[in-house]
């Protein structure tokens, strides 16, 4: 009973440790970027100037508008493409859809450094110029292989026999897969979308490697601002973080809020 007690303690002060060391820091940026100040290491008074400057600064506004097109338009293609890989792969022989799932992984386990360098000479063999287009190609074709992961776990679920019974009450193969299916995989094609978006949003590595002509995103700024102190880095920073951690908050509340809501139409029925 000791000995189970002094586990228990002994995991608790572990897990404690942890989230201390992973998230300290992070509080501590969010405390600094309310100091009236630019010291890093003495908090003064409470105080909104770096967030002023912040949004006042144009380089900075033209970082954030990149990040949240390049966001946006990567989360829309990738989606959609990702969405419709899954739906085909489900359909598609196992040994077909085993080799094509290898392949997909392969982008997700490799570091994102070895991504990146891939993606630069690409666009360099091909002779492409770097910039905003570069960084959008580059950041759908590292969102997709998410989305597939994301939605094909709904897809398994699903009775094979939808799409049928759909067509064979008159509806086309187009419109078996807009109002059958894909209302049915909703849930996962959202949470695939928020987690493409995130994933986009706050990149970086790929980002550098793949970007020119001074085409620059939230987190490319931060880096280069980092090098010089400027407290408005921690401004930055805090509402990346904040925007980040909303969306991974959706994230995990998405299917909680659904299986709710089928729960009671059932328990209504």
């Amino acid at each position: 009973m000791v000995g189970s007690k002094n586990y228990r303690m002994t995991r608790f002060v572990s897990l404690s440790l942890m989230l201390l060391f992973f998230y300290l820091p992070i509080l501590i940026m969010i405390v600094f970027s309310f100091n009236s100040t630019k010291s890093l290491t003495h908090f003064n008074t409470f105080s909104l100037r770096w967030y002023e400057e912040l949004f006042n600064n144009r380089e900075i506004m033209g970082a954030v508008q990149v990040s949240i097109s390049i966001a946006l338009i990567s989360t829309v293609v990738s989606t959609i493409i990702g969405t419709l890989t899954a739906i085909g792969l489900i359909n598609s022989k196992k040994l077909v859809r085993n080799v094509i799932l290898q392949i997909n992984n392969l982008p997700i386990m490799n570091p994102e450094i070895v991504t990146a360098i891939g993606l630069m000479l690409l666009f360099i063999a091909f002779k492409v110029p770097k910039g905003f287009i570069t960084m959008l190609l580059a950041h759908i074709a590292f969102s997709i292989p998410y989305v597939i992961l994301t939605v094909l776990p709904k897809l398994r679920k699903l009775d094979k026999n939808l799409a049928d019974a759909a067509m064979d009450l008159g509806a086309t193969p187009l419109q078996a897969l807009i109002k059958v299916i894909i209302p049915q995989i909703m849930p996962a094609v959202i949470s695939a979308s928020l987690l493409a978006f995130t994933m986009s949003f706050d990149d970086f590595v790929i980002s550098y490697f793949v970007t020119g002509n001074g085409v620059k995103n939230i987190s490319i700024l931060v880096y280069t601002m980092s090098k010089r102190i400027n407290p408005s880095v921690n401004a930055l920073s805090t509402i990346m973080v904040g925007v980040v951690s909303v969306f991974l908050i959706i994230i995990n509340l998405v299917p909680v809020l659904r299986k709710n809501t089928s729960k009671k139409a059932l328990g209504a029925q």
